[in-house]
């Protein structure tokens, strides 16, 4: 059975009156697209920033230069400081933080080509 991900997001949001805002690096917005492609996602969707660059990260979703260079970019650490702070900045009830190394280089044996 294939699952319509962003589909099943956005009803979820509607139906508990819900409102989302996205931080992403590696998916390049793809996330805010897929959750703004359907009818109705003005209800829910406050904000999306797509901070590829360590400095935006630090500059605008306040990541600490600290934890972006001992966990680095691609860490569940600095995902979930990008969410907080862009549920934060937007007011949003849910701050969704994405980062990742898409590829097809950047990647090391510790944190290969398809880490997200």
């Amino acid at each position: 059975m294939k699952y319509d991900t962003a589909a099943i997001t956005h009803k979820f949001l509607l139906k508990n009156s819900l409102s989302v805002a996205v931080a992403e690096s590696c998916t390049g917005g793809l996330v805010s697209k897929l959750l703004t492609d359907l009818p109705g996602s003005s209800r829910f969707f406050l904000l999306g920033i797509v901070a590829y660059n360590n400095s935006v990260k630090r500059k605008i979703l306040k990541v600490p230069a600290a934890v972006l260079a001992k966990e680095g970019a691609v860490s569940a650490k600095t995902a979930v400081l990008m969410a907080r702070s862009v549920r934060r900045i937007s007011g949003a009830d849910l701050g969704i933080g994405i980062t990742g190394i898409a590829g097809p280089t950047g990647g090391s044996q510790s944190k290969p080509v398809g880490t997200v």
